[in-house]
């Protein structure tokens, strides 16, 4: 009678993986209807009042070549300026979200987000660099600077977590290390070269920012994050197996180190990517993954999609109060972000200590 009891473990444990993939692509699929729903209602919302009907009309002439009617003033607010704005936000929802997820799970800290390794400071520095001192001019640009400063913090971290010894805590306080390092040289750059107009722009930018975002924006943030995404889920057992330390990561026969390393590096690429864009946004990448795991449990075939999906929404509604609190002039996003964030961010806490 061995037998018998012997297959059928294997077919139990195709079973769960099957319900597993089954329930995450239906989390996801459910995820995606709603945040569709929410990019359409978001663009309605600002100063140029748009119907959902004249939103449907737009997309159906670009998407489906109809030849409805529309007003050229209704086509390029939606087509041009606010899809555009909005599909931007959702992606940094998810990437940011996605990232703080893989940070906490990477460093077994529940306040890691993706700015923890100073990679938000250098795209800051860069940025200014760019803006201020015309480093790199206009072939450069602004986001072109922000992506190498951005890539350089994290290169810096690498290097001081390594000369540290290694280990988890090293990369902590070789990020917040970073970060201080970073604000510094911005602070500096700022106070000693920029003028009051410049000033302004610099800060409004580091406040995170979608004016002004484009096509190719909406381009570069989708694949990077898609990207980020499907390599998450492909990892996803493996996060798990981090979350309770190396040494059980270890003996599950993964690669702990080359593991971690290319996780590290996607996350500070995605982050790289949508600050270079958007400037920093902070709370997202803190507060999203703790919801996801509350709503959904702590396995990662579930919070991966999850934070992604929540992530993109929470950021499409947040970038759409921060166009009419004070139209006609925005609210800076990462103000948003910060508002709602905290008493989220305070709520959860709460929570989890009456659950604890």
């Amino acid at each position: 009678m061995p037998a018998p009891a012997a297959s059928a473990a294997p077919a139990a444990g195709g079973r769960r993986r099957a319900r597993t993939i089954l329930t995450a692509a239906g989390l996801t699929l459910g995820g995606i209807a709603l945040l569709a729903f929410s990019v359409g209602v978001a663009i309605t919302l600002g100063p140029a009042d748009v119907s959902l009907v004249n939103v449907r009309d737009v997309l159906l002439n670009h998407l489906a070549e109809a030849d409805i009617p529309v007003r050229v003033t209704e086509d390029a607010i939606v087509w041009q300026e606010r899809l555009p704005r909005a599909l931007v936000a959702a992606a940094c929802g998810a990437g940011l979200g996605l990232c703080g997820a893989i940070m906490q799970s990477l460093l077994r800290n529940p306040l890691a987000d993706p700015y923890v390794l100073g990679v938000s400071s250098g795209a800051s520095t860069g940025a200014v660099a760019v803006g201020v001192l015309g480093l790199g001019g206009a072939a450069l640009g602004l986001s072109g600077g922000a992506f190498i400063g951005a890539l350089v913090a994290f290169a810096l971290v690498l290097g001081l977590s390594k000369m540290a010894g290694g280990g988890n805590d090293r990369v902590v306080l070789a990020g917040v290390a970073s970060t201080q390092l970073f604000s510094a040289l911005t602070s500096l750059i700022v106070f000693a070269f920029a003028d009051s107009d410049e000033t302004r722009g610099v800060m409004f930018w580091l406040l995170g920012s979608l004016e002004g975002v484009r096509w190719n924006d909406v381009a570069l943030c989708l694949s990077v994050v898609a990207a980020g995404t499907l390599i998450c889920l492909r990892y996803a057992h493996a996060l798990d197996a981090f979350a309770f330390g190396d040494e059980v990561a270890s003996s599950l026969g993964l690669n702990v180190r080359r593991v971690r390393l290319l996780l590290l590096l996607m996350t500070a690429l995605i982050t790289a990517t949508l600050v270079s864009v958007a400037g920093a946004i902070g709370f997202v990448g803190l507060v999203l993954p703790h919801a996801a795991r509350l709503l959904f449990g702590s396995r990662h075939t579930r919070i991966v999609p999850a934070t992604a999906v929540l992530g993109a929404i929470f950021m499409v509604w947040v970038d759409a109060g921060s166009r009419v609190a004070f139209a006609p002039t925005p609210l800076p996003v990462g103000v948003g972000t910060a508002l709602i964030g905290v008493p989220v961010f305070i709520a959860l806490l709460a929570r989890r200590r009456r659950a604890a």
